[in-house]
């Protein structure tokens, strides 16, 4: 979309001032060869620089290792970790129930993600994957949170972070999609914010003559945006106190799970995680530590391979359980983070840039510096935090690669075999073939049966499997 003059917040004289302040001047060099429509996209750039964020860019990279690798981590141990059995969660359960009947729960969708790694072109939240009805992952999770809206018979505002990238298609695909039974007005988009990469010695990279390399600033940069663009002040006014966090990658998540929600508001949580076993001691997931008197999500790649190897004696990895997003936060948690800010982590990267002849060159190996921020990283500022462990065949299954692990194949499987086990919870036999693989698809609609204990109570009598199952 071209901007207008009326858009301008930032004159030409106005910008090489700022610019030359900040020893950022290069970035209007090619000024004069702009047409006016991007000379206005360039100024508009200028004016939304937040450069106090910048100033902490530009001297985190002083101090950064010539290889720009990251300093593994030393002085920590795993932190503590609930474990419920089933016998232990009728009262966690009734604390979530109430809390969502009282329609003071609701749910952050981080969303701003291209299926690029899925051969995908298009938001990744419209990429289909159901088994037999092919449903996209943003119908799989909108169906889960009307399914509860009826259960619990109270509203659960829904808040999806889009990415520049994607909101337009975002918001076109629900609407096209009449929300898939949402109230509309309950359905809050809103746009993470961005970061630009940087040069190591501290300049800001031109993607192009006429623009400013720009990334997303990560899943952290929800903080900001949920502030900047109204979201808080939305929750406040609805009456919302505590708010599911999950990611769009992930068909399996029990969004707003009460016992989950139970367990945060008995012990007064600020901010809780649900963590699982991890596959193997490589599988990129952070792991939830106590650092320095604090717990503390740290990331995969600052550990070093002793630390991802450690064992106990009983076989089990030291650093057993990973974090995979899944998380709740109270609302004034979120609002006093919002004033604080995240801290910023640095990746070098290949980064595509013009050059001094305003040439556009894609470089073969790493050459500039990208910046985000992590939502985890507010945990050590959480004054009261849980972290509660739960069955990886369950709730996690991610598709983030186009083959093998966490591919669609995987995810598919991982959804059939849930729906199966419910199915056989309930008395169904189940069909197999010698290798124990099922033998039909299975698929049941959130809205149908969000458990087992509401499938088994909407299973006709006498129910058994002889094709392609989709409860609907």
């Amino acid at each position: 979309m071209k901007q207008t003059s009326t858009e301008i917040k930032m004159t030409h004289a106005e910008a090489i001032g700022l610019l030359k302040q900040h020893d950022q001047s290069h970035v209007l060099q090619f000024l004069e060869r702009l047409d006016s429509a991007q000379r206005d996209g360039l100024l508009n750039q200028v004016a939304g620089l937040d450069w106090v964020t910048l100033a902490r860019i530009r001297a985190m990279l002083k101090h950064t290792p010539s290889d720009g690798a990251a300093v593994p981590v030393s002085g920590i141990e795993p932190a503590p970790v609930v474990s419920l059995s089933a016998d232990k969660q009728a009262e966690p359960r009734a604390t979530g129930e109430k809390a969502l009947g009282s329609g003071q729960v609701g749910v952050i969708l981080v969303a701003g993600g291209q299926g690029t790694r899925l051969g995908y072109d298009g938001p990744k939240g419209t990429y289909r994957l159901a088994p037999l009805s092919n449903v996209s992952l943003f119908e799989i999770h909108a169906r889960k949170i009307l399914a509860l809206e009826r259960r619990y018979g109270a509203p659960i505002p829904f808040y999806i972070m889009t990415s520049e990238g994607n909101d337009a298609a975002t918001r076109s695909f629900f609407d096209e999609n009449k929300f898939f039974g949402l109230s509309r007005e309950r359905v809050k988009f809103f746009v993470q914010g961005t970061l630009p990469a940087f040069w190591p010695d501290g300049r800001i990279v031109l993607e192009s003559p006429g623009k400013l390399f720009a990334a997303p600033d990560g899943h952290g940069g929800i903080l900001a945006a949920l502030d900047r663009r109204g979201m808080l002040a939305d929750m406040q006014a609805r009456g919302v106190k505590t708010l599911f966090y999950f990611q769009v990658d992930n068909p399996m998540v029990a969004i707003a799970d009460p016992v989950f929600i139970g367990v945060h508001l008995q012990h007064a949580s600020e901010m809780s995680l649900k963590v699982c076993a991890k596959r193997d001691p490589a599988e990129g997931l952070g792991v939830v530590v106590v650092r320095e008197g604090r717990q503390a999500v740290v990331e995969y790649t600052e550990l070093t391979d002793a630390q991802k190897s450690a064992r106990r004696a009983n076989g089990d990895l030291v650093f057993k359980f990973g974090s995979v997003a899944i998380h709740l936060f109270s609302l004034s948690f979120l609002q006093r983070e919002a004033a604080a800010g995240l801290p910023l982590h640095q990746a070098h990267k290949k980064v595509g840039f013009c050059d001094e002849a305003g040439t556009l060159v894609k470089p073969a190996k790493a050459n500039a510096y990208k910046f985000e921020k992590f939502i985890f990283d507010a945990l050590p500022d959480a004054r009261t935090a849980v972290i509660l462990e739960f069955a990886r065949e369950d709730e996690f299954a991610p598709v983030k690669n186009a083959e093998g692990d966490d591919s669609p194949e995987t995810s598919r499987l991982a959804l059939m075999e849930k729906f199966a086990r419910w199915m056989s919870s309930c008395g169904v036999l189940v069909p197999r073939d010698a290798a124990g693989r099922l033998v039909h698809r299975l698929e049941i609609d959130p809205v149908y049966a969000n458990s087992p204990e509401e499938l088994k109570k909407r299973l006709p009598p006498g129910f058994s499997i002889h094709a392609d199952v989709l409860l609907k």
